[in-house]
């Protein structure tokens, strides 16, 4: 059985408690969104989430999308649930007010994210892909082209894609065929095909506003040479109503292991009348800045599915009676104990709920640094907001679709034979958190970006952004009577993180395939050292809150339970995986090509 009600309380403690203090200082332009109207905003994207999304997530991954006369239909009651979602101003929450939008903060944009990804992860990506879309053309767009579209899309009236891959170029965009030619008006004749567009073609909007990644008859080879171009499925009328079809087609719907509900199409464009956005061959740059906004989106994804995945396991472990406690009877009056009571099902449920948690706390820390980008007061903030967000994008996106994977794997544990077949919805979780670690470039194209970009730009700089606020925690904290065994399990890795970032700068210059194949466990401790940072600044709050006295004292005394559980079972083994591939203990590059 599929299970969800947002953990809104944890939602508000880690925008309002934990990253009180994250350095960035205060923010200009979200006055309007005090802790009354956040908190109203939060519970009322539950309600539309659990409600109304959640529903139609099990049939729609059973019914999935078709083809019929040309036009690709979406799930039974999906248009009806976009249409509340839009009508809901759900669409428009985050854009700002310049194109009629509500200009919420990131902080509370990702965790009505994560509420969606939760209830529905097929339907999200329609309007996720909506907002990438935005974040490109806002940056690069004509002001006639922002004033044409970004009003509609951000009413969702509009949809919007990315269309990069073709059949035979995926990471190596350098590779793509499709064309654009030069027409008088100022115009291109856009023509070539693409695969795996996420809503590429629904019933869900008037209008689908495709960014499409093309070369010039002149451009250059590789990704030098390429552009992007907004291409409309319909061109506009003077009135900015849908006119002509554009030829963009959705030749077929993508037969995929999960997402079902998701349209990812194959589409063909045929001499498509589109329109150049930013500079001829610097398309890659234009279409970066929806890239890297869809790589935390993903990341969030992963969380998403991880929460459903921990929240379906843990109603079900309550209800599930089989056999009885090794500590003794627990459910006398009945035939069995439920399966809650046995420890490697307690292990695994802590281990949802320490990824879960821990991805949250870090989430909400870069939704907060998101923000500061643009709204921080002082230049500094700024810069080390921007310098912050470009350390952590790789890592939330490989990170947390990781363990969100991981925690639909459990889920499915959990239920045992039930959870491998369908009928309780939880084998849905499993194939539908897959592709995350895929698309918006693969996990280890993630790691990659970490250490051959973010770590040597600028001498390091991103890294400080997040190495200075650890450090001095762990030296303010290091003899709480609390928290002091967390901090030092915390500066044990801390340790290692910066051991094995000197070990992967020296093996960059010397020997780049080993510091390639230190990549991804890197990530990894880099994220969950991150985690632990999180981890024991909500356990010194929470021990502060119940010192004091609160109402909530069920709610902090969990923060601490997961905080240890964090520390004692998950910390350790990342740890010391990297610690063996820096010593040299687990090469990868070994053995030769032609052993495999």
């Amino acid at each position: 059985m599929q299970v969800y009600e947002a953990p809104i309380r944890d939602m508000r403690f880690n925008i309002y408690e934990l990253h009180e203090d994250d350095g960035f200082g205060d923010l200009e332009g979200f006055e309007d969104f005090d802790e009354d109207v956040t908190n109203a905003i939060l519970e009322e994207a539950n309600k539309l989430c659990r409600d109304v999304l959640l529903p139609i997530n099990w049939p729609g991954d059973q019914q999935g999308c078709r083809i019929e006369n040309g036009v690709v239909r979406t799930p039974d009651g999906f248009p009806e649930a976009y249409k509340q979602f839009c009508e809901g101003g759900w669409a428009s929450l985050g854009v700002s007010e310049k194109w009629g939008g509500q200009g919420a903060p990131h902080a509370i944009g990702k965790m009505v994210e994560e509420m969606t990804c939760s209830a529905n992860l097929s339907f999200g990506l329609y309007p996720g892909l909506t907002g990438g879309a935005m974040v490109s053309l806002e940056a690069y767009g004509s002001e006639d082209q922002k004033n044409l579209y970004m009003p509609k899309m951000a009413s969702g009236e509009w949809s919007g894609t990315m269309c990069l891959t073709e059949s035979h170029c995926g990471t190596d965009l350098g590779l793509l065929r499709t064309k654009a030619v030069p027409q008088e008006d100022g115009s291109y004749l856009v023509t070539g095909n693409k695969i795996f567009i996420s809503a590429g073609d629904h019933d869900l909007t008037d209008n689908i506003v495709h960014l499409v990644l093309a070369r010039l008859p002149d451009a250059p080879p590789g990704v030098k040479g390429i552009s992007m171009f907004l291409v409309p499925k319909y061109l506009p009328n003077d009135d900015g109503t849908p006119g002509n079809y554009n030829n963009a087609k959705a030749t077929a719907i993508e037969h995929k292991m999960g997402l079902k509900a998701s349209a990812t199409c194959q589409m063909s464009f045929e001499d498509s009348k589109g329109w150049l956005v930013g500079e001829p061959n610097r398309g890659l740059e234009a279409m970066f800045a929806m890239m890297n906004t869809e790589r935390v989106a993903v990341g969030i994804q992963g969380l998403g599915v991880g929460e459903i995945a921990y929240q379906s396991a843990v109603y079900y472990a309550k209800d599930r009676l089989q056999g009885r406690s090794l500590s003794g009877v627990k459910n006398p009056d009945g035939p069995a104990d439920p399966i809650i009571v046995h420890p490697d099902v307690r292990r695994m449920l802590m281990t949802m709920r320490a990824y879960n948690e821990g991805s949250r706390a870090v989430s909400a820390w870069v939704s907060r640094a998101l923000d500061a980008e643009h709204a921080a007061k002082e230049p500094e903030a700024r810069e080390r907001a921007k310098d912050f967000v470009a350390l952590m994008t790789p890592v939330v996106k490989a990170l947390f679709t990781d363990l969100g994977h991981e925690s639909a794997h459990l889920a499915v544990q959990v239920h045992g034979g039930h959870g491998y077949i369908q009928e309780t919805g939880v084998e849905q979780f499993a194939r539908d958190a897959r592709i995350a670690q895929i698309y918006e470039g693969t996990n280890g194209i993630q790691a990659l970006d970490l250490v051959g970009r973010k770590l040597p730009d600028r001498m390091g700089r991103n890294l400080r952004s997040f190495f200075h606020p650890v450090s001095q925690f762990i030296e303010d904290n290091g003899s709480d009577a609390n928290i002091g065994k967390m901090v030092g399990s915390l500066q044990q890795a801390f340790g290692a993180l910066q051991m094995s970032t000197g070990h992967i700068a020296q093996k960059g210059m010397k020997d780049p395939e080993e510091a390639g194949a230190a990549a991804t466990d890197y990530l990894r401790l880099l994220g969950f050292v991150a985690m632990g940072y999180c981890f024991a600044k909500a356990a010194k709050i929470a021990h502060a809150k119940l010192e004091q006295g609160t109402d909530d004292e069920a709610f902090y005394k969990a923060k601490i339970t997961t905080a240890r559980f964090f520390f004692d079972r998950l910390l350790p083994p990342a740890m010391a995986q990297m610690m063996a591939i820096t010593s040299g203990k687990a090469s990868m590059m070994d053995m030769p090509e032609e052993a495999f």
